[in-house]
């Protein structure tokens, strides 16, 4: 059996709702209600410790992408996140998990908000099962830094790209 993601909020190559995209308390002209969508993965390998999730945007007009989400450390026994999990302030992560900073400079889900005109942007929603139970990194590590320890200690992983252009 191999790893499988899904979410109750969008289907692989759907436009993502107005509930996901940046809120506009980040100033980059979106006013979505930034909540991360709900995942659920299934198929871990049995030696899984871990996982985490990472969304990342290869079309964000920087050079590198965008990361937008960064968990790492979800214990080895959940199998999902609920809506709206990737606010920090919400409770809603699992005991254990540990949000990192993303390209908002900042710890949590931060939705999509593409420049105006932009071509269609992939949001690239991705569970590792990781061969750790923790990784050794706090909330002020970079996204760069976890994929780094993400591509050594990955047994398995599975993806789901949502849409969004304005």
């Amino acid at each position: 059996m191999s790893l499988i993601l899904t979410s109750e909020s969008f289907a692989e190559g759907d436009y993502l709702d107005h509930k996901h995209l940046l809120s506009a308390a980040y100033g980059f002209g979106c006013a979505g209600d930034n909540l991360s969508p709900q995942l659920s993965w299934t198929g871990a390998p049995p030696d899984t410790k871990s996982f985490a999730v990472t969304c990342f945007d290869p079309d964000a007009p920087t050079g590198s992408g965008f990361w937008h989400w960064v968990v790492a450390n979800i214990p080895a026994t959940v199998n999902a996140l609920p809506l709206g999990a990737g606010d920090p302030a919400s409770g809603k992560m699992p005991a254990g998990a540990l949000e990192v900073r993303t390209d908002f400079s900042k710890p949590g889900y931060g939705g999509p908000c593409p420049p105006p005109g932009a071509h269609v942007h992939r949001y690239i929603f991705t569970v590792h099962a990781v061969s750790m139970a923790e990784l050794p990194v706090t909330s002020e590590t970079s996204a760069a830094i976890v994929g780094f320890y993400l591509h050594f200690n990955t047994l398995a992983k599975a993806s789901l790209i949502g849409l969004f252009r304005r």
